[in-house]
């Protein structure tokens, strides 16, 4: 039931408006300042947002502290925090460019987004924010430091749906569910959106549920009233969403309609700005104001009302969970990771948990509502979830104006059981590359969670395929690499982008190749095997911002390894010594990557690259062998394709620097220049092909690329030119669509 209020009470109502609705924090600044009692509140979509946080006691500075912070920024864009994001959990990048579930039982346009908006940020922040004072009304909302009314949208009935009580977070976050920007929500088994599609500035709602004597309005933007020609958006809105009254039909009412600039849909930056204009707004209008509000409330009863009511909120503690939508053993698990096994968890023990759970791929929606018991004064957590459909599909490659296109397909599955499972499955199809990777997984998610997996992968590399004008270049070009190789391995995160791995692989490897570009059909290649062991300790902790140009971020990599294994040359016709080698190898390798963006100096951002590996390396029965098993500098990602001798060394240290250039919204210029040297280079005996060191640090290399690339949705489209030393053809320029990357090799 309403409070009983003596002499005359006003309501206020705040229409929706999207990001636009920071000026209405401004209008109940000045009503404060003024001495206007605000005594009931009606909201819809950000004013239903704006309209909680008031009766829930927040003061205005409180709330526009809250929306103008990069967090709520952050939240409204569908953001996580990065520190929540675990780069233990993501695989190896690939060559994908979207993926989408894949559920036979349901319909393709079942299995579309409903939003472009992830809400799981705004969601759980949400809910610590409202939460305590729900509790404090007992989910009343009558019973809030100021009665609040707000509405939402029943699509199937075609009705405006009024909320007087209940979960209060959960009210606000239908309230602001704008159609295919956020995921719709369910209230009282009902399919509920934004409650402007009906009913956008809710005056005839407070008349009705408040009967006040005076109305204050603040109308913060049209209702779509012009749709734009190019923006699909704009123009759904406008056949979705209700048009807004221009009027308050109530005798004792005064219109605020702030002069507003143009901003984002949600773009909440501008909170500030706003808010000093529905502030300067109300103040214009105090006088005519004043004219039908005769009581007056001190700003200082106004601020002891709200410590009072604030003063009797209980903390966010919760005591259990309950996860609706999963089976016992799903819920179990789920338990287990939010708790650990703790009785109680706070709010800020939960976050990270919470996000991390999130993160495992398993939900598809989540909406997490916090249950106050009077009891024991702590919560219940409830989570509503829908499971993610449990197998994936993923389509991507490259697309280029050269020879190393390639296609990309990997189907993945995920299972929650009292264990999180995924097993992935991958293939890569093209001319120059050609690949498959069947891996799985098991994630222990202990106090300090740790993970398994197995894989076996195919790799083939045609180097032969790729070349264009070989018989005018000295350097074999004939060479095909095989491998296929299964490794196991044992990780822990290291901080949320880091992680430690204990590797093992067995690997068989196949070359093929002829020691020089002379040959005919009748001549048969040279052949290498060497199959070894490897055992391998891995660290590398990940920021980077896109798996293939990077513009922000950064990146360690620090790999140990120790190779074992056997050597079987086999020579062809084209070679004057035709006994076969047998060989056994053994090396300690050192291998370390470190590349950082830094800050932006003007709009220029660089980044430095280092690259080295330190090793006891030693040579194979011929030059093209001991190449072919030497590791390779390829900063460039084009240089992956290329089979280059002298950015090929058993030692060497790579330095570059890169100069990154925003030229407008989501499109690049990058500058980057790189300097190869080996600690010695491999050198051919031109008598019988066989390999020897050239003199320490005696030479050097060096790489260089421009390039233009637009991060495309779906992947990058990159235009440009490199540089590589040493070559007949050191220029070599592209255009390519996608993503220049494969799978995991042998060797590290």
């Amino acid at each position: 039931m309403i409070n009983s209020l003596p002499g005359q009470t006003v309501a206020l109502v705040l229409s929706g408006g999207a990001s636009k609705g920071g000026a209405h924090i401004g209008v109940i600044r000045a009503l404060e300042e003024n001495h206007i009692p605000i005594h009931y509140i009606a909201g819809t979509s950000v004013g239903a947002i704006v309209g909680a946080l008031y009766s829930a006691g927040y003061s205005p500075d409180e709330m526009e502290h809250l929306m103008d912070s990069p967090e709520f920024q952050s939240w409204a864009s569908g953001v996580v925090d990065e520190k929540y994001i675990y780069y233990y959990r993501k695989d190896d990048p690939n060559a994908s460019w979207i993926s989408v579930d894949l559920n036979p039982k349901k319909k393709i346009m079942a299995q579309l987004p409903t939003n472009l908006v992830s809400t799981y940020a705004i969601d759980f922040e949400f809910m610590e924010i409202l939460a305590p004072a729900n509790a404090v009304a007992e989910g009343n909302f009558d019973s809030l430091m100021i009665p609040f009314r707000c509405v939402v949208a029943d699509i199937d009935s075609t009705t405006a749906v009024i909320m007087r009580k209940g979960d209060l977070s959960t009210a606000v976050r239908a309230s602001m569910s704008i159609p295919f920007v956020f995921s719709p929500m369910v209230v009282n088994k009902k399919l509920v959106f934004d409650g402007g599609m009906y009913n956008n500035f809710p005056v005839d709602v407070a008349r009705k549920e408040f009967k006040p004597d005076v109305i204050i309005g603040s109308r913060v933007a049209e209702r779509y009233t012009k749709p734009e020609q190019d923006d699909a958006l704009s123009q759904l809105l406008v056949m979705l969403m209700g048009r807004q009254n221009d009027t308050i039909p109530f005798p004792r009412s005064v219109l605020l309609t702030p002069n507003l600039p143009k901003v984002g849909l949600l773009d909440f930056s501008y909170t500030d700005v706003l808010a000093d204009s529905g502030y300067r707004t109300t103040k214009r209008a105090m006088d005519k104001i004043r004219q039908i509000v005769h009581d007056s409330v001190s700003p200082s009863e106004v601020n002891r009302r709200r410590v009072a009511f604030r003063g009797r909120e209980p903390s966010l503690v919760f005591d259990s969970i309950h996860a609706q939508g999963l089976t016992k053993a799903q819920e179990s698990y789920t338990r287990k990771i939010l708790k650990h096994g703790k009785k109680q968890i706070t709010i800020d023990e939960l976050r990270g948990e919470y996000f991390r759970f999130i993160d495992e791929g398993f939900v598809k929606n989540i909406y997490p509502r916090a249950l106050y018991n009077s009891e024991d004064h702590s919560f219940d957590l409830i989570l509503d979830i829908r499971k993610a459909d449990n197998f994936s599909i993923g389509f991507g490659g490259v697309l280029s104006l050269g020879t190393y296109n390639e296609a990309f397909l990997e189907l993945k599955y995920k299972y929650l059981w009292n264990k999180a499972l995924h097993f992935s499955a991958n293939g890569y199809f093209g001319r120059f590359y050609t690949s498959a990777r069947v891996a799985g997984r098991m994630d222990f998610n202990s106090r300090i969670p740790w993970y398994i997996g197995l894989a076996y992968t195919y790799n083939n590399f045609n180097y032969y395929k790729n070349a264009d004008f070989f018989f005018d270049d000295i350097t074999p070009n004939y060479i095909i690499e095989n491998e296929s190789f299964g490794e196991s391995w044992i990780g822990f995160p290291v901080t949320s982008k880091g992680k430690l791995a204990l590797n093992v692989t067995y690997a068989l490897t196949h070359n093929k190749y002829y020691q020089s570009n002379v040959f005919s059909r009748y001549d048969t290649t040279d052949q290498t095997s060497f199959n070894y062991v490897s055992p391998a300790v891995c660290f590398d902790m990940n920021s980077l911002n896109y798996k293939l140009y990077a513009n922000d971020g950064a990146r360690l990599l620090v790999a140990v390894s120790y190779i074992s294994g056997t050597e079987d040359m086999l020579p062809g016709s084209t070679t004057s010594n035709r006994k076969e080698i047998v060989r056994n190898h053994n090396w300690v390798k050192l291998k370390l990557i470190y590349d950082n963006y830094f800050e932006s100096i003007g709009p220029v951002k660089f980044s430095i690259y280092c690259e080295g590996v330190l090793s006891n390396q030693p040579l194979f029965a011929n030059y093209t062998s001991s190449l072919i098993y030497a590791s390779a500098f390829t900063p460039v990602p084009e240089s992956q394709t290329l089979f280059l001798p002298v950015f090929r060394a058993t030692n060497y240290a790579g330095v570059g620097l890169k100069a990154v250039v925003k030229v407008f919204g989501k499109i690049d210029y990058r500058l980057e220049g790189y300097i190869f040297h080996p600690c010695q280079r491999i050198l051919e005996n031109q008598e019988d092909h066989s390999a020897y060191f050239g003199e320490a640090f005696s030479e050097r290399s060096y790489m260089a690329s421009t390039s233009l690339v637009y991060h495309s949705p779906l992947g990058p489209i990159c235009l440009g030119v490199n540089y590589f030393d040493e070559q007949d053809r050191p220029f070599f320029a592209f255009l390519n669509f996608g993503y220049l990357i494969f799978n995991r090799r042998a060797l590290p």
